[in-house]
């Protein structure tokens, strides 16, 4: 059973924040946080995100960037990185959380998230579009894995 998830991004200042606000809007019980893996402590959200993401309803007011650390990866049942390079990193860190560390994009087409930074707000709508996508497909998989483990009990 997953009660917390990590999301992990390169700077925590775009992607790994939607899908931490996304994921707690579809788990609002669960413990998500988001950090990323060359994120300075305190800068807040990207521009361009925050407004892609307040089109569609979602805020990241109040985010700040918080650096990926191996006691911050003990402290998660479920990691979700968006590109294949975090996934090496987290494990460089701790080889032992291979078990629980996944894709963010596992269960969609794309599976690496692109990172939108240096690029128009086209690019940030359709990374967003993509978080959406993965979110939602997250959400149905860990609901489903929840439903039949407690018909099973």
């Amino acid at each position: 059973m997953f009660d917390s998830v990590l999301i992990v991004c390169t700077g925590n200042i775009c992607r790994s924040p939607v899908g931490e606000r996304y994921l707690r809007h579809l788990f609002p019980k669960k413990k998500i946080d988001s950090a990323g893996t060359r994120a300075c402590t305190g800068l807040a959200a990207s521009y361009q995100m925050k407004e892609v993401a307040a089109r569609y309803g979602l805020s990241l007011a109040g985010h700040t960037g918080t650096p990926l650390t191996e006691d911050k990866l003990n402290q998660y049942d479920l990691i979700l990185a968006m590109e294949k390079t975090h996934i090496f990193h987290i494990l460089s860190m701790a080889p032992y959380v291979r078990g629980k560390t996944f894709l963010f994009g596992h269960w969609i087409a794309q599976q690496n998230i692109p990172d939108p930074i240096g690029y128009d707000d086209a690019v940030f709508e359709a990374v967003y579009q993509l978080i959406a996508q993965a979110s939602q497909q997250w959400a149905n998989k860990l609901n489903s894995t929840l439903s039949w483990r407690n018909g099973c009990l």
